[in-house]
């Protein structure tokens, strides 16, 4: 008998098995891959009241770069950020708060609501026993999406999709998050890396981004500085709008009234690729083959040649991406890549890590160019938020493992956002067309069909 993988793969060469679709027939048939429209613009599939994303103004058919501005509820996150720097307070649970109802929490309601997040901030009895430290992965990712799952039989109440027990499920999720999170990476350190099994439990007196800190690091210790950079990632991090892979996920599943805990699941997986969230892992990984093989990080022009290479499939893992470059909305800046890179300079100076900073800084503004060249295209490009998160998240100590589950940990609550909006005002299941291109044919009685020699 043949092994499973050379039986398939003697199924895969039969001509036919998969029928290959030519290039020309999306163009003929008016296909919006990847729901986007010939000029990069998305196909306007919803309404949103929650994210909003601008990078370009159409005019006459025609697209202009501007600045790119994010603002949640309304509100430009920009000010979220200056105004609690200026304060020098931790800003995430306002913008969990402001992305969840819809407007700014008073001093006292915000109170109110840090009081509650912290006392729920907790897994159920026996969770991380039976649910992360049992069945351990190696990618945070798949293990987070394994235990939103679990989290489905230990809810009294798991199916309900009433506002006011959607709302619950969501919030106990995003303190829940960090929780499972830094217990699934001691996990993995402790069963993949022979490292010692310590599992902190929470403080309620710290924020979340101290906790998270506080959680994955052996001695506790983080300065105000390292939590407050966190924080600022965390609110930044937190919502895109409904049309980017995870939120529209969310949605897809939402509209067909299923669980929210399916439906975050779901989400989580969409994170996880590296065309979407995954980017400032594989953004990192990148910058260290850029380091590694570049001679003199000060030599714009050595610089320059590699990242060509990278362009030509000569170099990086071969698929001709810079990676943490270039935007699907944004166009002459990502205001989340602005703000993470003042951030990043600024914790250079601290940490001794001006030289790299200065690579990246070089990077960004040749990489455009370079692509220019290579590819032939007058595209307006700009680095996003991947390109500096990653670079900031290294100079904090933290490993590379947890840099798209800290995306996750944030983006739960834009994807909780997304969630309620879909029920309460969608209405309709989510089913795009799929045009069917494949001949017709008549049904062959198995003794008429021709011998495809798969046993020879």
């Amino acid at each position: 008998m043949k092994t499973l993988e050379s039986y398939l793969k003697s199924i895969y060469e039969q001509r036919g098995a998969w029928t290959e679709i030519p290039a020309h027939y999306y163009s003929d048939y008016n296909v919006k891959r990847g729901l986007r429209n010939a000029d990069g613009t998305g196909v306007l599939a919803g309404l949103t009241a929650i994210g909003e994303v601008h990078g370009y103004v159409l005019d006459e058919g025609s697209k202009s770069p501007i600045e790119g501005k994010l603002r949640y509820r309304g509100i430009n996150v920009e000010d979220i950020v200056r105004n609690c720097k200026a304060e020098n307070r931790f800003g995430f649970s306002e913008t969990i708060f402001l992305l969840l109802f819809g407007f700014l929490p008073n001093e006292e309601l915000l109170k109110e609501f840090d009081a509650i997040l912290s006392s729920r901030a907790s897994l159920p009895a026996n969770f991380t026993e039976d649910m992360i430290l049992k069945a351990p992965s190696k990618n945070i990712m798949n293990k987070l999406a394994r235990a939103v799952l679990a989290s489905y039989s230990y809810d009294d109440n798991p199916d309900s999709i009433e506002l006011s027990n959607v709302l619950r499920q969501c919030i106990d999720l995003i303190v829940r998050f960090p929780l499972m999170i830094a217990y699934a990476y001691t996990t993995k350190c402790h069963y993949f890396d022979g490292e010692s099994l310590v599992l902190h439990n929470p403080n309620p007196s710290l924020s979340i981004a101290e906790n998270f800190l506080y959680m994955i690091r052996p001695d506790h210790k983080f300065t105000d500085l390292e939590a407050k950079i966190l924080d600022l990632s965390l609110i930044l991090h937190a919502e895109h709008g409904g049309g980017n892979n995870s939120a529209f996920a969310i949605r897809v599943l939402s509209s067909s009234d299923t669980d929210t805990y399916s439906a975050v699941a779901a989400a989580v997986g969409s994170l996880k690729g590296p065309k979407h969230g995954g980017a400032n892992d594989k953004m990192l990984s990148q910058i260290n083959e850029i380091k590694e093989n570049v001679k003199d990080w000060t030599d714009e022009n050595e610089i320059y040649k590699y990242l060509k290479k990278i362009l030509r499939k000569e170099a990086g893992d071969g698929k001709g991406l810079i990676y943490g470059i270039g935007h699907a909305i944004y166009t002459l800046s990502d205001p989340r890549a602005v703000l993470l890179k003042e951030s990043a300079k600024e914790l250079a100076e601290k940490t001794d890590h001006m030289e790299e900073f200065n690579l990246y800084d070089t990077i960004e503004r040749l990489a455009p160019k370079a692509f220019a060249e290579v590819k032939g295209v007058d595209k307006v490009m700009c680095a996003n938020v991947d390109f500096y998160s990653g670079f900031v998240y290294q100079m904090l100590n933290i490993p590379q493992a947890l840099f798209t589950p800290i995306f996750a940990m944030s983006r739960i609550v834009g994807w909780s956002a997304h969630r309620i909006e879909e029920i309460m005002t969608g209405g309709r299941i989510i089913r795009p067309a799929y045009k069917s291109i494949v001949q017709r044919l008549e049904y062959t009685p198995i003794a008429k069909r021709k011998n495809n020699n798969i046993n020879s």
